[in-house]
């Protein structure tokens, strides 16, 4: 099953291409000349998910050039919803949800990534 990405699913994940926060620090590490530890870069890291954590639970929307931005969206409610899980029924209220719409370089970047 590894690498398997479910073809009827736009959410499939591929193992094989995951990158974690290990990997984006071990990068950075790698690719900087710069007199710095890993264990810096990953406070560093940390430290800009901290700051954009903290600006969307203050319902502020933060914009990173040419990435994309990150912001909060009110979905609203259900009276009749289910628990995937159980199949229950349940209400749902209205709530927010963060997003993040990507950067047209993004997006234009990523856009052949699924052609065939």
């Amino acid at each position: 099953m590894d690498g398997y990405i479910n073809p009827y699913c736009n959410f499939g994940v591929n193992v094989e291409k995951k990158v974690t926060k290990n990997d984006v620090v071990e990068n950075i590490y790698n690719d900087t000349g710069f007199d710095i530890t890993k264990k810096d870069i990953h406070i560093i890291v940390d430290k800009v998910f901290e700051e954009i954590k903290k600006a969307l639970l203050n319902d502020q929307t933060v914009e990173l050039r040419g990435f994309g931005t990150f912001e909060v969206r009110t979905r609203r409610g259900r009276e009749k919803a289910h628990n995937p899980k159980t199949g229950e029924q349940v209400s749902v209220e209205v709530h927010g949800a963060a997003v993040f719409r990507p950067g047209k370089e993004l997006k234009n970047s990523v856009w052949a990534l699924r052609k065939k």
